[in-house]
C-alpha cells in the first residue's frame, strides 16, 4: 500500500506540470484567408499580444484557399498539443458545413474552442441613387417592385451574400442577388449605381458613407456600431429576428488536453480585455469579446443551427 502513494501523489500533479511544459516551441496560427484582408489583420493584432503572453512566439499562418475549408482541415489533423491553432470565423465554422456538401471537417467535433476574439457586423448600404431614407421605406420599395431591385456580393456564400438572403427571408420581399468575385468589383458598381444596394462590413463602408458615396440605412449587429453611432439596427427599423454578427476566435484540435485549453483561454481573455485591445478593435469597427470555451461552443452551434435555413433557401452551394 505504501508503494501506491508516491505513484498517486504523480498522478496527482501530472496535469498541472502538462499544462507548464506548455508552450514548448513557436505557436502556429493558421488563419483561413490570405494575408492583408481584415480576418488576417485581427489575427496578427491577437498574435502579437499572445505570444509575449506565452513566452513564445505566435506565428500567424496564411492558407487561404475554398473559403476557408483547407485551413480549417488542416488544423482538424494536427497534432493536438495546442502549438496548432486555428482563427475561426463565422463563415468557416457556422456557414460552411451548410454550403459545402462534402465539407472534410466537423466544426463542432472536430475542435476544441478556447475563446472567441471579437465581434463586428455588416451595414445595409444603398446607393445615392435609391429613393429610400430609411430601412423601411428601402422594404416598401421592394414590395412595389418584386425583384427589380438588386443587392451585391463577394460571391456566392459570402457574409454579405447570405445577410441578403436573411433580409429577404425576414422583410418578406424579392430581391436579385448580382455575385461579384470579391468586395472590390462588387463596391465599383455599387458606387457606380448599377447595383441598389450591399451589405459589407462597417469597417470598410464607413469612409465611404462619410463621402457621400453611399448611404447607410441600418446595421446588422445587436446594438449600433461606435463607427456609425447615428445608423440604427435593423431591429430598431422595425426588421425583427435581424442579428448577423460576424464573430472571430481561437480554437485548438479537439483532443487537446484540457490544461493546456484552460491555459490559452486565461491569456486570451487577459489579452482582451486591456484597454488598449478594446480600442484597437473598436477602431476596426470590432468588439473585444473573450469568452469560455463553454461560451464560444454553444455560439458555434446557435450560428450553425442558424445559417442552415438561410442557406438552403439561397440555393448557394460549393465544392
Amino acid at each position: 500500500m505504501k508503494l501506491l502513494i508516491p505513484f498517486v501523489a504523480l498522478a496527482a500533479l501530472a496535469p498541472p506540470a502538462q499544462a507548464q511544459a506548455f508552450p514548448r516551441q513557436p505557436v502556429a496560427l493558421v488563419v483561413p484567408f490570405p494575408a492583408g484582408g481584415p480576418t488576417d489583420a485581427m489575427a496578427r493584432l491577437l498574435a502579437q499580444k499572445l505570444g509575449e503572453r506565452l513566452g513564445q512566439q505566435v506565428v500567424v499562418d496564411n492558407r487561404g484557399g475554398a473559403g476557408g475549408t483547407l485551413a480549417a482541415e488542416a488544423v482538424a489533423r494536427a497534432r493536438p498539443d495546442g502549438h496548432t491553432l486555428f482563427f475561426g470565423t463565422t463563415g468557416t465554422l457556422a456557414i460552411n458545413p451548410s454550403l459545402y456538401p462534402k465539407l472534410r471537417y466537423d466544426p463542432v467535433k472536430d475542435f476544441a474552442p478556447v475563446s472567441l476574439m471579437a465581434t463586428t457586423m455588416n451595414v445595409l448600404v444603398v446607393h445615392p441613387g435609391v429613393p429610400a431614407q430609411s430601412l423601411g421605406e428601402l422594404v416598401k420599395l421592394a414590395q412595389a417592385k418584386p425583384g427589380d431591385m438588386t443587392y451585391a456580393s463577394a460571391g456566392n456564400g459570402s457574409s454579405n451574400h447570405l445577410s441578403g438572403e436573411l433580409f429577404k427571408a425576414r422583410a418578406g420581399i424579392q430581391l436579385t442577388h448580382v455575385p461579384y468575385k470579391g468586395s472590390a468589383p462588387a463596391l465599383v458598381d455599387l458606387f457606380g449605381g448599377r447595383v441598389s444596394m450591399m451589405f459589407d462590413t462597417v469597417a470598410q463602408q464607413a469612409p465611404h458613407i462619410g463621402a457621400g458615396k453611399v448611404r447607410a440605412l441600418a446595421v446588422t449587429g445587436p446594438k449600433r456600431s461606435p463607427l456609425l453611432p447615428g445608423v440604427p439596427t435593423a431591429q430598431e427599423a422595425g426588421l425583427k429576428d435581424f442579428d448577423v454578427t460576424i464573430w472571430f476566435g481561437v480554437l485548438a484540435p479537439a483532443a487537446t488536453p484540457a490544461p493546456v485549453v484552460e491555459r490559452l483561454n486565461r491569456e486570451i481573455v487577459a489579452v482582451m480585455s486591456t484597454d488598449e485591445m478594446k480600442q484597437r478593435m473598436q477602431a476596426e469597427g470590432a468588439e473585444a469579446r473573450p469568452t469560455t470555451p463553454a461560451e464560444f461552443t454553444a455560439l458555434i452551434r446557435h450560428d450553425i443551427a442558424q445559417w442552415a435555413p438561410v442557406v438552403k433557401a439561397s440555393g448557394a452551394t460549393l465544392e
